[in-house]
């Protein structure tokens, strides 16, 4: 009896147990490479156990499930969880949603996870955390600083390596991150194709490519940080194993890479000897200011430009402007650049041109301009003044105004004055007059053809329509076809080819580049990675098949020195001809 009531109270006591369902994360602070793992625990059995979406992180391993119970001192425990690891795949904050699950009737629900994903780290914080997936020692990401303290607008360039050794194979790879330059105006200098070269890390021979270039201008003194990029690369490793051939097997592997944060230590400007009209130009430069001609009449008009060349911040300046006399009406400039931006940083041309109307008779001089640069080869300041220029107009109404040069004459809306001796100059005087009689309509050749021809032309328009109804409505069909035909088309090469690795990636790069030729009417293999996602972007393409696109042609780059099999160039060529399918429905 005792025995029975024992039992009892037990049943009791877990009936009325209160359950608790949970999420528990290592973290809540983590870097973009770095994994981190939740927990979904419960005290009580339960069913249905639904996860969140996981939206912002790419789960790598998981759901792991444990179930402990155990007994003490006559009262027990239950204890069942399950277990995600989850790779960020963007920055900010993200937020984990709610789990549910099932227990005794009862849905429970966990409560939301806000986690903070930062910029990667080289080394995690938290030793206890999991270990990252990685290839060991085989591959490094690197970026490769110019210099280390430039002065404000000086360039400098930051190239982007990833270096990898001989028996490993890159089938993909992702940017997780990529750096904000803060305090830098920069311009990306991607490479239009990925070229794999022989090079040394640590003293090792190994393959290395260029990923990205970058040219940074710092705008301000002081102490500046590069954000490190982060890339999530998969892999090929070759094992002990070899297949019936003798050749060595691979097995796959992902790494999450970091080129690490870099520090600049930026020089201000001196402020001796700084000119009172310099406007932060920084480099070599030339300056002139040219008219189109100096001599002109009444009511004509000429070009004032003002030009800046050579190598230096040609965007980030203002040019000087003219100061003319009143009688010479001065137009709003146009502003036009001419300039490349090449490692080395920006060089070419900037220019304003200024549309100047005399309104009397006269001369009228436009005083010299002076522009100022700090040279980074003396560093000092230097100034160039242009001569002044004279205008003379040769005839016009006179001025009894002294010529005065004004400072305001480039503001508010200009009109231009006529002379009551030329106010009528703009009539046309001459007339062309047209015969208003015309032909009869009724009874002429026209007449009849028009009457008669949709006897003729009806039938043929029933026959036309009714053939392309029953063409246009079998819409998948089509689209199917198509989509088949292209694909075979510029793939036709490479499946040529598919029994040599090296050619049969060639071909494989060209027939995407050649489809997207087609399809677009550009010459896909000079633009940049970022410049034809923005065009297929633009032609409602979806965003996962562009991904797709750019990373199987920068991968075939790789693929070509890399360890591979049969396997995976087939699974390439397959991917190959899915992509070219779906891009062939979606561009419009």
């Amino acid at each position: 009896m005792k025995k029975f009531i024992f039992l009892l109270l037990i049943s009791v006591q877990g009936l009325f147990a209160q359950v608790e369902f949970e999420a528990k994360v290592s973290k809540t602070t983590l870097g973009i490479n770095e994994r981190l793992r939740i927990d979904f625990s419960m005290n009580a059995d339960g069913d249905n156990f639904t996860p969140p979406d996981f939206d912002g992180f790419r789960v790598v391993n998981g759901p792991m499930q444990q179930v402990s119970q155990q007994w003490v001192n006559g009262r027990g425990t239950f204890n069942k969880m399950y277990s995600y690891y989850l790779l960020p795949t963007q920055r900010g904050s993200v937020t984990i949603k709610q789990a549910s699950i099932e227990i005794n009737g009862q849905i429970y629900k966990t409560s939301p996870i806000k986690i903070n994903v930062t910029a990667a780290i080289e080394v995690p914080k938290n030793p206890n955390d999991a270990p990252q997936i990685s290839a060991n020692d085989a591959i490094h990401l690197v970026a490769e600083v110019s210099k280390s303290n430039p002065y404000i607008n000086e360039p400098i360039t930051v190239v982007y390596k990833l270096y990898f050794s001989y028996n490993v194979g890159i089938t993909n790879w992702r940017e997780l991150d990529k750096p904000k330059y803060n305090d830098f105006w920069s311009q990306n200098l991607d490479p239009k194709q990925l070229k794999v070269e022989e090079g040394t890390f640590n003293g090792e021979k190994v393959r290395v490519v260029i990923l990205k270039r970058v040219v940074l201008y710092p705008q301000k003194s002081g102490r500046l940080a590069i954000e490190p990029l982060s890339m999530d690369i998969d892999l090929e490793l070759p094992t002990n194993r070899r297949n019936f051939f003798g050749q060595v097997q691979t097995t796959r592997d992902n790494k999450r890479v970091s080129a690490g944060a870099k520090t600049i230590t930026v020089r201000a400007l001196p402020e001796a000897g700084k000119p009172a009209n310099f406007t932060g130009a920084v480099g070599k430069f030339t300056f002139r200011a040219t008219p189109t001609k100096t001599t002109l009449k009444h009511g004509e008009s000429l070009d004032l430009n003002v030009i800046v060349a050579g190598t230096g911040n040609l965007k980030l300046f203002d040019l000087p402007k003219p100061v003319v006399p009143t009688a010479l009406e001065m137009y709003d400039p146009v502003h036009t650049e001419n300039v490349n931006t090449p490692l080395s940083g920006m060089t070419g041309n900037i220019a304003d041109k200024y549309t100047v109307i005399p309104q009397y008779k006269g001369n009228y001089p436009i005083k010299p301009m002076t522009f100022s640069y700090f040279d980074l080869g003396t560093g000092t300041y230097k100034t160039i003044t242009s001569p002044e220029i004279m205008i003379k107009v040769l005839d016009g109404p006179e001025n009894d105004a002294p010529a005065v040069a004004s400072v305001d004459s480039t503001q508010g809306v200009n009109k231009r004055t006529i002379s009551a001796s030329a106010q009528f100059q703009f009539i046309k005087l001459k007339t062309n007059l047209v015969s208003t009689k015309k032909n009869d309509f009724f009874g002429s050749n026209l007449f009849y053809g028009l009457l008669f021809a949709p006897i003729f032309i009806i039938p043929i328009i029933m026959l036309f329509r009714k053939k392309k109804r029953a063409i246009d409505g079998d819409v998948v069909g089509n689209r199917i076809r198509q989509s088949n035909k292209l694909a075979k088309k510029y793939l036709s090469e490479a499946r040529k080819q598919i029994a040599n690795k090296e050619l049969f990636y060639i071909a494989l790069e060209k027939a995407m580049h050649n489809f997207l030729k087609a399809k677009l009417n550009i010459e896909t293999s000079e633009m940049s990675k970022d410049k034809i996602r923005e065009i297929l972007l633009s032609r409602n393409a979806q965003e996962g098949t562009v991904s797709d696109f750019i990373n199987l042609t920068e991968n075939c780059e790789f693929a070509r020195y890399a360890p591979s099999s049969s396997v995976s160039i087939q699974q390439d060529f397959d991917k190959a001809v899915t992509i070219i399918s779906e891009l062939e429905k979606q561009i419009s």
